[in-house]
C-alpha cells in the first residue's frame, strides 16, 4: 500500500470511529446506563479516591469540561443511582466532598469500553503505540479546536 492509499485507509478508519461514538453517545443517553461524562466523572472520583482524596463538584466539572450546574445535576443523577456519596468537606463547610459509594464494583463495569481499549493497546509494541498515542493527541487537538 502506497502512502496516499494509507492516509485514505486511516482517514476512513477515523471517520467510521467518529460516527460509532455518535451512535454509542445517542445510544447512552437514552438506554445504556450513565452517558460518558457520568463515566469520565466516576473515573475520576475513583482515582482521587485511590490517590487517598476526595473529588471535589468544581474539580468534577473542570475535568470532564463542563459547567458547575450541570455537575451538580449529573452527580445527583449519580447519588439517586448509588454510584457516589456526598460527605462535608472539613476544609470549607458551605462544601461537599464526592466519594464513590460501592468500592465493590470495579471500574471496568462500569466503563467496559475502557477496559477493551486498555486491552486492545496492550496488544501495541511501544514504537506502535507510540504513533498511536502521537496521532490520537493530534486527533483530540484538532477536535477541541473545532467550534470554538
Amino acid at each position: 500500500m502506497d502512502h496516499d492509499e494509507a492516509t485514505q485507509v486511516a482517514s476512513r478508519a477515523v471517520e467510521r470511529l467518529r460516527l460509532a461514538e455518535a451512535r454509542l453517545a445517542r445510544r447512552r443517553q437514552t438506554d445504556c446506563g450513565p452517558s460518558e461524562t457520568a463515566r469520565a466523572a466516576m473515573r475520576f472520583v475513583w482515582e482521587k479516591s485511590d490517590a487517598g482524596d476526595n473529588a471535589t463538584p468544581t474539580e468534577i466539572a473542570e475535568h470532564v469540561g463542563i459547567s458547575t450546574p450541570s455537575v451538580t445535576s449529573m452527580l445527583n443523577r449519580l447519588h439517586a443511582g448509588g454510584m457516589i456519596s456526598f460527605i462535608p468537606n472539613p476544609a470549607d463547610g458551605r462544601s461537599k466532598l464526592v466519594v464513590p459509594y460501592d468500592r465493590s464494583v470495579h471500574p471496568d463495569e462500569i466503563d467496559p469500553l475502557g477496559a477493551s481499549i486498555r486491552s486492545f493497546a496492550e496488544d501495541l509494541g511501544p514504537d506502535e503505540a507510540a504513533v498511536v498515542a502521537q496521532f490520537v493527541e493530534r486527533l483530540i487537538a484538532a477536535i477541541d479546536l473545532e467550534c470554538t
